[in-house]
C-alpha cells in the first residue's frame, strides 16, 4: 500500500499541470524522510517557481542525507532570490550549525532584503551564540524588518549580553518591533528586561501589551 501511494506520487510529480505537482509535494508530507527525500530533490529543477520553492521548504522538514548540502549550495547560487530566501528558512528548520557560515555569508552579501530577512531569522534558529555579532549589526540596519528579525533571532540565541542594544527598540516607531522586542525579552532574564517589559505592557497596540504580559509571566515563573 505504501509502495501504491509514493508510486502515485511519483507519478503525479511528472504531470504537466503545476497543481498536480503541487499536490504531489503536498501529500510527502505524510511520507517518511527517506523515502520523500528523492522526490523533493527531483522537484528542485521543477520548471515552476512555486514547485520548486515548495522543494526546497520541504527539504527542511524531510531532509536527506545531503540536504544541508544542497540547501547551502541553493543559499549561494540560485538566480531567484525567493529560491535562495526559501533555501535560507530550510537551513533554519533543519538547525545545523555548519549552515552558519552560509547563512552568514547571505546575510552580508545578497541583494535582496528578503534573502537577508531569511537569513537573520535562520541564524536564530540554529540558536549558535556565534552569531551575536552579526544579529548586533542588523539591528543597526535601517531596514525595520531586518531589525524585527534580528530582535526575535537574539531571543532565540538567548543572548544576554544583547540586552543593551535591544533596549533601544523599547519606543520604536513600528508597533512590530515592540512586539518582537517584547517576545524576546521573555527569553532574556535580566532586571533590564523586567523593567522594559514591565514598561512595554502598558504600550498603546494592544498586541505589544499582551506580548510583553506574556513575557512578564514567563520570565517570573520561568
Amino acid at each position: 500500500m505504501v509502495n501504491s501511494r509514493l508510486s502515485q506520487i511519483a507519478a503525479q510529480l511528472d504531470s504537466s499541470d503545476t497543481c498536480d505537482r503541487i499536490l504531489a509535494l503536498v501529500a510527502l508530507r505524510q511520507v517518511s524522510a527517506v523515502e520523500a527525500a528523492p522526490l523533493i530533490k527531483g522537484a528542485l529543477s521543477d520548471e515552476s517557481l512555486r514547485v520548486r520553492s515548495m522543494a526546497v521548504r520541504a527539504l527542511g522538514s524531510k531532509p536527506s542525507a545531503d540536504a544541508d548540502e544542497i540547501l547551502i549550495r541553493l543559499l549561494g547560487e540560485d538566480p531567484d532570490y525567493e529560491i535562495r530566501a526559501d533555501a535560507a528558512a530550510a537551513l533554519g528548520d533543519l538547525k545545523n550549525t555548519k549552515a552558519f557560515q552560509a547563512l552568514v555569508r547571505a546575510f552580508f552579501e545578497d541583494t535582496s532584503w528578503v534573502v537577508r530577512f531569511s537569513a537573520a531569522v535562520a541564524l536564530g534558529q540554529l540558536q549558535d551564540p556565534r552569531a551575536h555579532e552579526v544579529l548586533i549589526h542588523a539591528l543597526r540596519r535601517d531596514e525595520s524588518v531586518i531589525q524585527q528579525a534580528a530582535i526575535a533571532a537574539l531571543g532565540e540565541i538567548q543572548d544576554l549580553s544583547a540586552v543593551d542594544d535591544l533596549l533601544h527598540f523599547v519606543q520604536a516607531e513600528d508597533w512590530l518591533s515592540r512586539q518582537r522586542l517584547a517576545e524576546a525579552l521573555g527569553n532574556l532574564p535580566t532586571p533590564k528586561s523586567q523593567s522594559a517589559l514591565s514598561y512595554l505592557s502598558k504600550d498603546e497596540h494592544p498586541q505589544v501589551a499582551l506580548a510583553a504580559q506574556r513575557s512578564l509571566q514567563r520570565l517570573q515563573h520561568g
